[in-house]
């Protein structure tokens, strides 16, 4: 990510401690009750809109317990959601195994979920899951329509719509609809506190109050009510008072820097709808690298997370998340010296 600035681990817990006193935090919390946790699950509720949330160690935890709950009160394992979701990537079949779902494929590769696509699923289902942003396809969003539409679609069918909102915060600019009026679509939603907030650990996830409470429920038989969250709540505390009202900004400032990209770099959507997107361009990963590194020691500057292989010989590819410190920086320059990182092979975008 460009400019972000590295902290040790003692520079951060000194700012946690600075924070407590700017926030009058004075008591421990104590498995998941009051002090910063009770002040983090009223605060998230006011920010999304919702009738009540709870605090998650993981936001792993916090969407298995959704869908559990929902599989149960439906009396069905069968659930929708992408094949990029999270759940079915990163999770090692988690929730199919410990859970025992019976997933069906809402979508196939990089695209948002509609009506369309949940019409297409015959059958029974207890619950929809999408991902805003679909963080695997380059973080794409769908418009506020299109997931009005869905939200509409599984009311009308009896299907409990859950959102993955790992990365809510970041996809508001691009449905440009206040929180309160997305999380409004959503029978659950889950939120993280360290990915786009800079939080230690920790997640949410909202609803109504019955469902909340059986979500507690769940968190307590799966271990996740943990004798001591402060340090972890206090940064989410400071990430909603600090980062989010940063969004939009980082949202503008990628599409910005994405635009004076030169040519040959393909950007992934073409004008990002978060602060985090992909890119992709000619090279070798070792070449490509080896000068990022030789810049970022030079400079002081990391100017793009390291490149990977792509399926194609000769392409490489890239996520790049934009934050509060890349603010401080000229997008078109970023853009240009981006450009000098990929080589000869990077001319100018045309204007």
């Amino acid at each position: 990510m460009p400019g972000r600035p590295f902290q040790t681990p003692a520079e951060v817990f000194a700012e946690l401690a600075t924070a407590c006193h700017e926030l009058d935090i004075d008591e421990w919390d104590g498995y998941g009750e009051r002090g910063a946790v009770a002040r983090l699950e009223s605060e998230v509720a006011s920010v999304l809109g919702a009738e009540s949330a709870a605090y998650f160690p993981s936001g792993v935890m916090a969407q298995q317990v959704a869908l559990r709950i929902w599989c149960d009160r439906a009396g069905s394992r069968r659930v929708a959601m992408p094949d990029l979701s999270h759940l079915l990537v990163h999770e090692l079949d988690g929730p199919r195994i410990l859970q025992q779902l019976e997933v069906e494929h809402l979508t196939t590769g990089p695209v948002v979920a509609t009506a369309d696509h949940l019409a297409a699923i015959p059958g029974r289902l207890a619950a929809v899951l999408v991902e805003i942003p679909l963080r695997d396809a380059g973080c794409l969003v769908p418009t506020y329509d299109e997931l009005a539409a869905l939200s509409a679609a599984c009311r009308e069918r009896g299907v409990r719509l859950h959102v993955d909102g790992a990365r809510l915060w970041e996809a508001q600019t691009h449905l440009d609809r206040p929180l309160s009026e997305i999380t409004a679509l959503a029978d659950t939603v889950y939120v993280s506190f360290y990915k786009g907030l800079g939080g230690l650990a920790g997640a949410a996830l909202v609803g109504a109050p019955d469902v909340i409470d059986e979500a507690r429920r769940w968190r307590r038989r799966m271990g996740g009510t943990l004798f001591r969250s402060t340090p972890e709540v206090v940064s989410a505390l400071v990430g909603l008072r600090d980062r989010l009202p940063l969004m939009g900004d980082c949202v503008r400032w990628a599409r910005a820097m994405t635009a004076a990209l030169p040519a040959s770099v393909t950007v992934v959507p073409p004008v990002p709808h978060t602060g985090t997107f992909l890119l992709y361009a000619d090279g070798e990963p070792d070449d490509v690298n080896r000068r990022l590194a030789s810049y970022a020691e030079e400079h002081r500057l990391l100017l793009t997370s390291p490149w990977s292989p792509t399926d194609q010989p000769g392409r490489v590819h890239c996520e790049i998340a934009v934050g509060e410190g890349a603010l401080e920086l000229d997008a078109v320059e970023i853009a240009g010296l981006i450009g000098e990182l990929l080589g000869p092979s990077a001319s100018p975008r045309p204007t």
